[in-house]
């Protein structure tokens, strides 16, 4: 069994509000990653992999380039990252990956979610030393140790591997993800990745049933309504 990471490859919604939030998530990252490092994705590497997993989640191209054109003209929103810890309902580990414009808006509405579901938002630090921040590349190949060679090669600090059913995991620490995509490209062409994002990897599971599975799943419906929230980690299994 490999390690436990959620695979954020999103499939489209059903309706249409749901999909306008999709939209809008990436939206609003695109334009961050954009305003910080620059809208040439040749230049910025951060932003060639977000608008890669975009197309993969099937955000349209107006969405994206719309997302560009506002950093290329400066001014704008002033986003920041927020990140809030705490133990969900059954007592799992939550991590919440925030942008932001308004610091105590989020806060304030990010704190509803923990506290409608019987939940507990916590100080900073509360719980993200149970989890492993990682780089993970997941992708169609069969041998591991090709895969494992051509990342050595480019002195790439490789934390883990796995190969299950013809797909190869890569993991690494976040300094190295884009000297390790890299390293793949040039060893085998362009990849189709599964999975190729950073993300806060659980630990430990904590496995939650009853009554406490039915407010998770309300938590992270909340949660997911939120404009401000990015992505969200956790340790529950279900």
């Amino acid at each position: 069994m490999g390690r436990a990471y959620q695979n954020r490859k999103v499939s489209m919604a059903k309706t249409s509000d749901a999909k306008a939030k999709v939209y809008s998530k990436y939206g609003r990252e695109l334009y961050v990653c954009a305003k910080a490092g620059g809208i040439d994705p040749d230049g910025n590497l951060a932003l060639r992999g977000l608008i890669d997993r975009a197309k993969k989640a099937q955000v349209p191209a107006h969405v994206i380039e719309k997302a560009l054109d506002k950093a290329k003209g400066g001014g704008g929103e002033d986003f920041a990252p927020a990140r809030y810890e705490g133990f969900g309902p059954g007592g799992c580990m939550v991590i919440v990956d925030c942008l932001t414009d308004n610091p105590n808006r989020t806060f304030n509405d990010v704190r509803q979610c923990f506290t409608k579901t019987k939940a507990k938002i916590g100080i900073q630090g509360a719980v993200s030393h149970m989890f492993d921040h990682s780089a993970i590349m997941a992708f169609a190949h069969a041998d591991e140790d090709t895969v494992l060679e051509a990342l050595l090669a480019a002195d790439v600090d490789v934390s883990d591997i796995e190969s299950e059913d013809g797909k190869i995991t890569v993991f690494t620490p976040p300094a190295d993800y884009f000297k390790a995509k890299q390293a793949l490209t040039d060893a085998f062409g362009e990849i189709d990745f599964d999975v190729d994002e950073i993300q806060f990897l659980p630990r430990s599971v904590t496995a939650i049933s009853g009554d406490d599975l039915v407010l998770f799943d309300k938590f992270l419906d909340m949660l997911n309504e939120l404009d401000d929230v990015q992505n969200i980690y956790h340790d529950a299994e279900v």
